[in-house]
């Protein structure tokens, strides 16, 4: 097994990484949100720096095309056009941007913006302009990585019950990481020699997924969105600790 691992991995690393990518599955299709961020985490501790944000995004696009085809009857179809033209516009300008944004920033300002969406009344308007999540969430992914909390924030927004909501989450971090991949592909990096690591990460989502789902089948909507809640606090509460922590 060890010879058919990318270099500088060891075998209790993939194993590790086989684990939470079942368990960050599970989490995201049980309650919603939660799953990238803590597989992203893993990725932090056990893969070479060079590889954190692409193999993440590859194994979340598996992730997330996986589950958004086992709730697709629940997808909301009319809030992804706009999403996908902002989209394209974000993941371009940030592949383009040589210097990234502090960490440290753009940590604390998603930490705050779900805090927000949480304990105030968001506007209106933020429901109505997917084109704008999308523009935003995928130029920050380009340096950070997970920002399914950012989108969680704006799905939110819409009010829907329980499985539109995964189902839509999906659809969008689908398109996401997509394009994502696709950019990390045209600067250089080469994902040939993940690609076994990353087929076994992506089956192990799915299984995860699947089991998740039926969680979420015995739940109701009103536990649905207090336990979304409570993950979408704990997540902001984190990335708010962290940006402080490494501005100082």
């Amino acid at each position: 097994m060890i010879d058919l691992l990318p270099p500088d991995l060891a075998q209790a690393a993939a194993i590790a990484l086989l684990l939470t990518s079942f368990a960050g599955s599970f989490i995201t299709a049980a309650f919603g949100i939660g799953g990238g961020v803590a597989f992203l985490g893993a990725c932090a501790i056990l893969l070479p720096p060079a590889a954190i944000i692409p193999v993440h995004g590859v194994v979340q696009l598996g992730s997330n095309a996986i589950r958004a085809l086992m709730f697709l009857r629940y997808v909301i179809w009319a809030a992804l056009p706009a999403f996908v033209i902002g989209s394209v516009a974000g993941v371009a300008i940030g592949g383009s941007v040589v210097v990234s944004l502090p960490g440290w920033l753009v940590q604390s300002v998603v930490g705050l913006f779900i805090l927000w969406v949480v304990f105030s009344k968001p506007p209106k308007w933020l429901s109505r302009w997917p084109l704008i999540t999308g523009l935003l969430s995928s130029f920050l992914t380009m340096f950070f990585g997970a920002t399914g909390p950012f989108v969680a924030g704006y799905v939110k927004t819409l009010q829907l019950d329980r499985h539109k909501h995964v189902a839509l989450q999906a659809a969008m971090m689908t398109v996401q990481h997509g394009l994502k991949v696709a950019m990390f592909g045209l600067l250089g990096f080469a994902f040939a020699e993940w690609a076994l690591l990353i087929s076994g990460l992506i089956a192990s989502g799915a299984f995860g997924t699947w089991v998740g789902k039926q969680v979420l089948g015995k739940m109701s909507d009103h536990g649905f969105h207090r336990i979304l809640n409570v993950i979408l606090v704990l997540l902001a509460l984190r990335l708010i600790w962290g940006g402080v922590g490494a501005f100082f």
